[in-house]
């Protein structure tokens, strides 16, 4: 049975990777996916495998930086006018870089503590508006995509392990004030899996390497097998879920 049918889904971050395989799950399974980038052409791209996929126009494309407060508001109008309605938010958009705290430039600070958690921030606050006015009879859901390294601090990521840490705890204190409206929030944090943001480093064989001897699977994940909890999160099949997160890192924690 198809879970999503009749719903309406916006994903960030979804010209790629984990972003892109959200969508193409949601829409499989009967959303309407409103496709939310910087990149249009990648956007696009998406936009028209799905469309492909499942014979209809299920995705639609919509060009913004959610960085950017301006952009989100247009987007929370876009969808409102040309939707009746607005179920699951999925917020995928991220970056990463590669500093030491003693040479961390403050613009790159900013670049990723924008990306990673300010970008949750304006979505949720102008998306979650939409979500609210969809009463408490019908299961609305927003997902933040967080990391394993919001958990534990990795080497040379300071501002990415922080920005991913404040998306975890924004999660919960969103998950309190939203639950009153009957909107679930929850977060879920992918270990290491192959997405665009990893693809560098991956190329290093030693880095692999390292991530298969310190995960208890000895593998690197695939970005549809993190979209498969996030759609699991975004479900009814997790309708008394709210203000968790899960940890999808193939063992790396327990090791």
């Amino acid at each position: 049975m198809k879970r999503f049918v009749g719903t309406v889904a916006v994903v960030t971050g979804a010209g790629s990777g984990i972003g892109e395989q959200t969508a193409v799950r949601l829409a499989e399974e009967g959303a309407k996916l409103v496709l939310v980038g910087r990149t249009r052409s990648k956007l696009e791209r998406v936009a028209a495998l799905i469309n492909h996929l499942t014979k209809e126009t299920a995705a639609e494309v919509f060009q913004a930086d959610v960085t950017d407060e301006e952009a989100v508001v247009e987007l929370a109008q876009f969808v409102k006018n040309n939707y009746e309605q607005l179920d699951v938010v999925i917020n995928n958009a991220g970056a990463s870089g590669k500093s030491r705290i003693l040479d961390l430039q403050t613009k790159e600070w900013e670049r990723i503590q924008d990306t990673n958690a300010k970008s949750v921030f304006l979505v949720s606050k102008h998306l979650g508006q939409l979500l609210i006015r969809g009463g408490k009879d019908k299961d609305r859901t927003i997902v933040n995509v967080a990391s394993l390294s919001g958990h534990k601090a990795g080497a040379m990521i300071p501002h990415y392990s922080s920005s991913k840490a404040a998306v975890i705890n924004f999660t919960k204190a969103l998950a309190v004030e939203m639950a009153p409206y009957g909107v679930r929030v929850n977060s879920v944090s992918p270990g290491f899996a192959e997405t665009p943001l990893t693809e560098e480093g991956l190329k290093n064989r030693r880095f692999e390497e390292s991530i298969v001897e310190n995960t208890a699977l000895r593998r690197v994940g695939k970005p549809e097998e993190i979209a498969n909890v996030i759609v699991f999160a975004a479900s009814k099949e997790s309708s008394y879920m709210t203000g968790s997160d899960l940890l999808v890192d193939g063992g790396w924690m327990i090791t």
